[in-house]
């Protein structure tokens, strides 16, 4: 068999593996292979194979006609190290792609179906516009319940799960689709300065301005292997960590990486995708918040109530105690959007500063406080003045202090954006309606997650008065193309509606 000199190409294909061939190489036209095609690549000297998507190049500094580049992530997979020899074969179709033929068809799937597609696709036997197939067959169709039971019972078998061998081990969850939300921030320290365990793995962003571990980063190291993670939980009753190093529900990941391009975000999948995580990282007990607004992800109630059926549905038979909080999602939580802004707000709201976000404050007491109701010990209606207690006291700032000592603090914090643009009131009235989509669109055009500093800044919210010419909002960035990209936008649509009267539409 023919073998090619193993070459790494230092190119992020964000969970594909990417091979490269040389249009020149010899097996390319003896062997027949075309780009887009997937490939087997074995280590002759390791004796390990992985599966990648080829790509042909003509370029000699990307790779020789005698060599075979592989991407980052493939590279690792497949340990070996430069100027090994390796060789490659078409790869096989992958059986369960029979099942997602059925699938697009308009079949119902079973539990082994779901585990071969599963299995397939963390093993990186599908390109990613099979898995596009896939996802859009599932959103297109539809999932019955059960499979969407069979589809999270799969997803958690891809990965690792974790057990803190307690009773009772509590999360909490947002679906998303509302900035500056970042409640999870405020439950964590006061839950377990309550002592009750709440070890919180969470994602970074895709596609909004700031997920919770890239807020929390700006304070402490978030990248904990595993070993480290369960020493601060088991110091601290909990953690605040980016999820990606514990290997939890791993698919989970690649079907997100498809999925946020595409703006699929079908039912089924979010139960799925939300519910495989939190089994995965132990959880026991775990509140769902499902906020519902004109532009957050969930637009209305009776949505929202059929979520929470699916939630209930697939939770309570997977031994998961499960509670679901509907919430106003017509506005963002807080006044910072962006990972540095959200920490301000956060820790404003932790040492009690009277100039904290009142509403930020508030939810996150509601939250809490069903979390503190899932402890036997608490009475029912109790937890709220529990947590109350527990903040006003200074308890969860010394615990929120003790974690970030725990994961290593961030000794050079980052600060505000240099640039800073402040979109004004086109005339005076009543703030009627602020765009969730635009308002995050506008912060991440100005930089965030990427650069912490960057984001929104609001400076007025729903129901507040406006004069003409009285700013709205900021906006800060750190680079200026980042800065006039985001000025542009705001200009074009500022996010924000000025009525000559405001009536209250909350829940």
């Amino acid at each position: 068999m023919s073998t090619l000199t193993l070459r790494k190409v230092a190119i992020d294909t964000y969970k594909e593996n990417v091979a490269y061939l040389h249009r020149d190489c010899t097996l390319y036209r003896s062997e027949g292979f075309q780009a887009l095609n997937k490939i087997e690549i074995h280590n002759q000297a390791g004796g390990t194979s992985i599966i990648a998507v080829l790509n042909v190049v003509d370029d000699d500094c990307i790779t020789g006609p005698d060599e075979l580049g592989l991407c980052e992530q493939a590279f690792g997979q497949l340990g070996g190290k430069e100027g090994v020899a390796v060789s490659i074969a078409h790869a096989k179709i992958p059986a369960s792609l029979k099942a997602v033929h059925r699938k697009i068809a308009g079949d119902s799937l079973n539990l082994e179906d779901y585990q071969g597609i599963a299995r397939d696709i963390t093993s990186n036997r599908y390109s990613k516009i099979e898995i596009a197939a896939f996802l859009v067959a599932c959103s297109e169709i539809g999932l019955e319940r059960d499979e969407v039971l069979d589809l999270t019972r799969a997803m958690i078998e891809t990965g690792k799960r974790l057990d803190w061998g307690e009773p009772l081990v509590a999360d909490k969850h947002c679906i998303g689709g509302v900035p500056g939300n970042r409640t999870t921030m405020l439950v964590v320290p006061i839950v377990a300065a309550h002592g009750m365990l709440i070890p919180k793995t969470s994602s970074r962003a895709i596609t909004s301005p700031a997920g919770t571990a890239d807020t929390m980063e700006v304070l402490a190291r978030v990248e904990l292997p595993p070993n480290e993670l369960h020493e601060v939980v088991r110091s601290q009753r909990a953690c605040l960590a980016w999820g990606g190093t514990a290997e939890l529900a791993p698919v989970d990941d690649i079907l997100i990486s498809v999925e946020r391009p595409l703006l699929i975000d079908s039912p089924g999948q979010l139960v799925a995708s939300i519910l495989s995580k939190k089994l995965a990282a132990g959880a026991t007990h775990l509140i769902i918040d499902i906020p519902i607004g004109a532009t957050a992800k969930i637009r209305s109630r009776h949505s929202a109530l059929g979520l929470r059926k699916l939630f209930e549905y697939v939770g309570d038979r997977l031994g998961l105690h499960l509670e679901v909080v509907l919430t106003d999602g017509r506005q963002p939580i807080g006044r910072g959007i962006g990972p540095v802004l959200e920490a301000r707000d956060v820790m404003q709201v932790l040492t009690n500063d009277p100039t904290a976000p009142v509403d930020l404050r508030e939810k996150g007491l509601q939250l809490a406080g069903r979390v503190l109701e899932f402890d036997p010990d608490v009475r029912g209606g109790h937890g709220y003045e529990i947590a109350r207690d527990i903040l006003d006291s200074g308890r969860a700032l010394a615990k929120m202090q003790a974690i970030i000592r725990a994961q290593g603090e961030n000794a050079n914090p980052p600060g505000i954006g240099r640039l800073r643009h402040d979109v004004l009131a086109s005339h005076g009235g009543w703030v009627t309606t602020i765009d969730n989509l635009q308002l995050a669109h506008i912060a991440r055009l100005a930089g965030a997650p990427m650069d912490q500093g960057a984001g929104v800044d609001l400076r007025k919210k729903l129901g507040d008065a406006v004069e003409a010419g009285e700013s709205l909002y900021s906006i800060y960035a750190e680079f200026p193309a980042d800065f006039e990209f985001s000025r542009e936008s705001s200009a074009q649509d500022s996010g924000y509606i000025i009525g000559d009267t405001y009536v209250d539409e909350r829940l």
